[in-house]
């Protein structure tokens, strides 16, 4: 009886023992973690010809060419299901991809990735612009004139150009033309190129991380109401004349938002702005970047609008290079101590230790 009871016991352990590993595998398998790592950025290149389907490997390879699972980059998003709870990866090959591309709220998890440290190689591109008429007859708007809009959760990309191929000058009508537009609650851009002239990256709505991207416009080519980091970035002017950088988008102190730009370089051609005040509290802090000659001596516009001068928030921390000279700022905007800067100056602006593990 003694033997018994012992064999019972070791078998109800056993059993116990595998379920825990089963949950735990289950588990492991069975979703995503709720966070972006490097590992979501990688694709091993030399297997992907070994690769048999994107529902065993969750890579999904684009090749406008043939040989993939896809000719086209929509034609890959549409592959991912709803509601999917798995990273999947999509490999671009390169090429130029004419397309408008919308990857919705309801495929979280998505990876785009292009061939490695070639970011130009493979591009997606349209010439959608503001004042253009959709299939209801009525304009666009600067909102649906982006040749990629992302809501996906999770979302990240990497070498990889978007690009919106308008042409536009300054003060044209009508001429705002997106060529990447983010409403992800959570989404991180590495070693990516943004192209475009006015409006190039709306930064809308969210929380986003944008690390060793090179980022192209002439008037207000980065323009939203997220909450974003920028580190390490390539800000590059195009403007003929006159233009402005970003424009950030606050309509109270409440709102935990704003663009922080740390460790960047600002270079290329024109006189344009740091910033305008898009909204009464707009918020843009600016921290160690390296600033060429095109800055505006003002720095800062409040829109036309005096009463903003009071509640917008535009400061500027330990910057270099001709455009850092603070002499002929306007009065309004903030030359940060380091404790005022702190609060903007790594990933805890964004709360990156909750959902980035890099």
């Amino acid at each position: 009886m003694l033997m018994m009871g012992l064999l019972s016991s070791r078998v109800v352990f056993f059993l116990f023992l595998v379920f825990v590993i089963w949950v735990q595998v289950d588990f492991a398998e069975g979703s995503a973690g709720n966070y972006i790592s490097w590992e979501d950025l990688r694709v091993n290149e030399q297997m992907l010809s070994f690769e048999k389907s994107h529902n065993e490997v969750r890579i999904i390879v684009v090749n406008q060419n043939g040989g993939g699972h896809s000719k086209t980059v929509q034609g890959a998003v549409d592959m991912v299901p709803n509601n999917n709870k798995h990273r999947v990866k999509i490999y671009i090959y390169p090429g130029i991809y004419r397309e408008k591309v919308y990857v919705p709220a309801s495929k979280p998890y998505i990876s785009f990735v292009g061939k490695r440290n070639q970011t130009a190689s493979a591009v997606i591109t349209w010439n959608s612009k503001s004042s253009d008429k959709g299939a209801n007859g009525q304009a666009l708007g600067t909102y649906d004139s982006a040749t990629v809009g992302v809501d996906s959760d999770y979302f990240c990309a990497t070498e990889v150009t978007f690009e919106n191929s308008v042409i536009a000058s300054a003060g044209g009508k009508g001429m705002q033309a997106v060529a990447l537009r983010v409403n992800s609650p959570r989404a991180m851009f590495y070693r990516v190129r943004i192209k475009g002239a006015q409006d190039t990256l709306l930064d809308n709505t969210g929380t986003h991380y944008f690390l060793k991207c090179r980022i192209i416009g002439k008037v207000d080519f980065i323009c939203g109401s997220a909450k974003s980091l920028y580190e390490n970035c390539r800000l590059q002017s195009v403007a003929e004349n006159y233009g402005a950088i970003a424009a950030h988008h606050r309509n109270s102190p409440k709102e935990e938002t704003g663009f922080s730009f740390v460790g960047c370089s600002i270079r290329g051609t024109g006189s344009v702005y740091l910033g305008r005040a898009w909204g009464n509290y707009s918020r843009i802090i600016y921290s160690k970047c390296n600033m060429d000659g095109i800055i505006n001596p003002e720095g800062w516009s409040e829109w036309n609008r005096p009463d903003r001068k009071k509640t917008a928030v535009f400061a500027e921390y330990e910057c270099k290079g001709k455009g850092a000279d603070r002499r002929y700022r306007v009065p309004w905007s903030k030359s940060f101590c380091y404790e005022e800067a702190r609060p903007f100056l790594d990933k805890s602006f964004i709360d990156g230790e909750q959902w980035l593990r890099l």
